[in-house]
């Protein structure tokens, strides 16, 4: 059964719109959320839990209108958009001392057991925990109130390898009872490369591709070909490309693998999805020029 399903989830704003924005999640996956900064995952995570109201669109969750359950619905979410940024000069013991209040499902023990496992201590101020400390922290909240449904905007930036690392394994944790699910908004592609299970891309506020992952990556081919093998079938095949006098690099679609036939083909990773999606074309001599005339 689908946890979350979003449904033509629409929002204008003056010079920009989020455009029918559909999708589901089952429960027990990790889905990862990839865009260019300003193409809309802050505004589809805002619109689609009211937090900005949207234009139109239906949200369900658990089976249930989320509209119309609002209240009931949101005590089933955790959310964290950004780091911690409340109460910084308060303790955690504090904190968590007013949250619960809201939560009649708040579970002690379970707390107990997050703040054994991530490590963390109560007696410490906001202030003074990492971002990924404080990431850590936003989960422990969610899990102590039985949260099914965790959105996290960017949970993993500015941490180092070894911290992201930690707390992939604390998603895969979350999630491995298969009761809960995780939208994962994130800039950093390799990491949805080790943990997301599917897959959403937006682009100018509408999503380009939502799927499973590895269908995902299968959908796109990386081509490589010497200059004079861009030909005007094999350019009007290329999603984006990269060109230099030597040669060029670009994304195709896996429909489109006659097209590119004789070029260098292989598998993309999401970065490189993501990037040539973005660029249409790109010569480094030109952009070399461009920069030396602009001295």
């Amino acid at each position: 059964m689908d946890l979350l399903t979003v449904e033509g989830l629409t929002k204008s704003y003056p010079g920009f719109k989020l455009d029918n924005v559909s999708f589901s999640l089952p429960a027990g996956y990790i889905m990862g959320f990839i865009g260019r900064n300003g193409a809309g995952k802050s505004t589809t995570i805002k619109s689609m839990l009211n937090l900005t109201r949207p234009d139109a669109g239906r949200v369900t969750l658990l089976g249930q209108d989320y509209f119309a359950h609002e209240l009931e619905l949101k005590k089933m979410i955790g959310l964290m958009l950004g780091g911690v940024t409340y109460y910084t000069k308060y303790q955690l013991s504090a904190i968590t001392a007013v949250f619960k209040q809201f939560y009649d499902s708040w579970d002690e023990p379970m707390y107990r057991r997050c703040l054994k496992d991530f490590e963390l201590d109560e007696t410490k101020k906001v202030e003074q925990l990492s971002t990924g400390m404080q990431a850590k922290y936003a989960v422990a909240l969610a899990l102590s109130h039985h949260a099914r449904l965790l959105v996290l905007d960017e949970p993993t930036s500015g941490l180092d390898p070894v911290s992201r690392d930690d707390l992939l394994d604390v998603f895969r944790e979350v999630i491995g009872e298969g009761e809960r699910s995780i939208l994962f908004s994130t800039q950093i592609t390799s990491d949805l490369e080790k943990c997301a299970d599917y897959m959403m891309y937006i682009r100018h506020g509408q999503i380009v591709n939502c799927c499973e992952r590895d269908a995902f990556i299968d959908s796109y081919l990386l081509v490589k070909g010497r200059k004079d093998q861009l030909t005007p079938t094999v350019e009007k095949a290329l999603i984006g490309y990269r060109a230099t006098d030597l040669g060029f690099t670009g994304l195709a679609a896996a429909k489109d693998r006659t097209a590119v036939a004789g070029c260098d083909i292989s598998a993309p990773d999401i970065e490189q999805i993501m990037v040539y999606h973005e660029r249409k074309q790109h010569d480094l001599s030109s952009a070399a020029d461009e920069e030396g005339n602009a001295k």
